[in-house]
């Protein structure tokens, strides 16, 4: 049998490992799972006969290696900044490599190698980045085919909690990593071009200058700007756009809730708080605000970040619970980013009955025939589960099919890649309409960039 082996199997493995087994008779794959805790692994493997779990820890060189030479194609579910040194052994053993990561400037220092001995090492194909990838290209592609030039790309994804699961005022509930939700747009200004001029956003001002944007059945969201919109400006072949622009998206309102705490300072994840673990939550936001002998915590705090006390922010900020006196921060030398995260967490899970939602939206401006058009194309997909979600769906299918195409050599052009080529992303794109994933498309006036806010 042809050996499939996954290292790392979290939140984003369920239907990666589903797809997989499902696949496995008809095309003769034993998928062998490995990770340091594989309990989440069995679970999910439930004894399949074509199926194994096994113990790794990423850092036992000598049993990394064996699983890996052991295997016809590696698949590396593990945080990003462990998969250079999968990626090294997929090279010595001449293995084929897929991660739904970005291309760190490591993994880009292989790609000679890897062109040398034949391997293609597939990157960013799984959501955000992958699909935003693959259906932006298909797009792209066509436009250019019929003799358009691209004035206008905006592109937008979000992870949130579905419309049946929506219960609590932010309209938001973490379906991937909170932490990376916490310290959101920090560490550079965003950047971007607007009408041929670029354009830069502070992260002090990063929430209070939004997009609004709506999706039929789905109602209006908002997006606030990614802290590099020109990363893939040349690899899009953009180099002469007028605008571009990618976003995250939030419910509206989210935003200027959040700013809040960007502006109190909670977000900052440079430095630690001393006697943390010994605070309540009361505790921690007054070490933010002013001393007063005679004012409450919650007047200093609606003071200094000027909140009317008849203001929906108000009514959100009391939802979490941030003034407890009962509730301990509990955690030792702590950043504020991360109290901040484990005040957000009692809040904002997932609950076993709770279904998430991915929406991606993109935006394409072009001139044919001295006329300019606009192509809208949105996507929307429901989780089914705390398990089975839309988060988990669209990274783990990409992923899936990209490995068995890179396998049943469909996918054969070697080296450091993202799936921006026809050969990867035709096939991929037409599959996941069979799982219900699927981009719609309209014409609509061409605008230009014409956010609210921005």
């Amino acid at each position: 049998m042809r050996k499939i082996l996954i290292i790392g199997s979290g939140k984003s493995t369920s239907y990666l490992l589903k797809y997989l087994l499902d696949k496995s008779e008809e095309e003769d794959l034993h998928i062998i799972v490995a990770d340091k805790d594989i309990q989440n692994a069995k679970n999910l493997l439930n004894d399949h006969k074509n199926s194994q779990a096994i113990a790794l820890d990423v850092f036992d060189r000598s049993a990394r290696e064996k699983a890996i030479e052991n295997a016809d194609i590696v698949i590396s579910m593990l945080p990003a900044r462990y998969h250079i040194e999968v990626a090294k052994d997929c090279i010595s053993f001449g293995k084929n490599m897929v991660t739904a990561s970005y291309v760190s400037s490591e993994m880009a220092d292989l790609d000679k190698a890897a062109k040398n001995k034949g391997l293609v090492f597939m990157n960013e194909i799984g959501v955000d980045p992958g699909l935003d990838h693959m259906s932006a290209m298909d797009v792209l592609d066509r436009i250019r085919e019929k003799g358009g030039k691209i004035i206008l790309f905006e592109s937008f994804a979000g992870g949130l909690v579905a419309p049946e699961s929506d219960n609590n005022l932010w309209n938001y509930k973490f379906t991937w990593n909170p932490r990376n939700v916490v310290v959101a747009g920090q560490g550079s200004a965003a950047k971007f071009i607007q009408e041929g001029t670029y354009k830069y956003i502070p992260y002090h001002r990063l929430f209070r200058r939004t997009e609004f944007l709506e999706i039929d059945g789905y109602g209006r969201f908002e997006a606030y700007a990614n802290r590099d919109s020109l990363k893939y400006q040349s690899i899009y072949g953009l180099d002469s756009i007028k605008t571009l622009y990618r976003g995250s998206m939030r419910r509206v309102g989210y935003s200027r809730a959040w700013n809040m705490f960007v502006q109190l300072g909670l977000t900052d994840d440079s430095y630690t708080i001393d006697d943390s673990e010994n605070m309540s939550y009361r505790d921690f936001m007054n070490a933010f605000l002013a001393y007063s002998p005679t004012d409450s915590v919650e007047l200093k705090f609606r003071m200094a970040l000027k909140i009317d006390q008849d203001d929906i922010v108000w009514d959100k900020l009391i939802e979490l619970d941030i003034f407890s006196n009962k509730k301990m921060v509990a955690l030792k030398k702590a950043t504020p980013a991360e109290i901040l995260q484990k005040i957000l967490m009692d809040s904002w899970q997932l609950g076993p009955d709770d279904k998430d939602m991915l929406v991606m939206y993109h935006k394409f401006g072009y001139e044919l025939d001295g006329k300019e058009y606009q192509i809208d194309s949105t996507m929307v997909t429901i989780g089914e589960d705390q398990t089975y979600t839309a988060m988990a769906k669209t990274v783990g299918l990409p992923v899936a099919i990209a490995t068995l195409a890179i396998l049943n050599e469909k996918i054969t052009t070697p080296g450091v890649q993202i799936p921006i080529n026809k050969e990867v992303y035709q096939p991929i794109l037409k599959e996941l309409q069979e799982f219900g994933i699927v981009f719609t498309e309209k014409e609509v006036p061409y605008l230009g960039y014409n956010p609210l806010n921005v």
